[in-house]
């Protein structure tokens, strides 16, 4: 199953608060940048990010983007902006 636009589109209201998001359309899901590092995407209508030391104190659980990828984590609390906020910095941060 595709990620839908509509989707894509309330991330990206989302993580308004962090600067120069970008996202790039891959095999339809998209994928998401922070001042130009991929920290994660949009699989399925599920906003996931790459596993890391920045990020594992979130307590979020692993998920597969799809088959025969990498874990990464879900992230559940999608509504609340300043939790996605430290939640992407924290993630950027350790893969710069």
């Amino acid at each position: 199953m595709a990620s839908t636009k509509e989707y894509r589109d309330y991330i990206l209201e989302q993580l308004s608060l962090v600067p120069e998001i970008t996202y790039r359309p891959m095999m339809g899901e998209f994928l998401l940048y922070a001042d130009g590092v991929l920290f994660g995407g949009i699989y399925d209508d599920r906003l996931l990010v790459k596993i890391t030391s920045g990020n594992s104190s979130f307590g979020m659980s692993e998920a597969l983007p799809y088959e025969g990828a990498k874990k990464m984590y879900l992230v559940d609390e999608v509504n609340d902006k300043e939790r996605l906020k430290e939640i992407v910095e924290g993630t950027v941060k350790k893969l710069k």
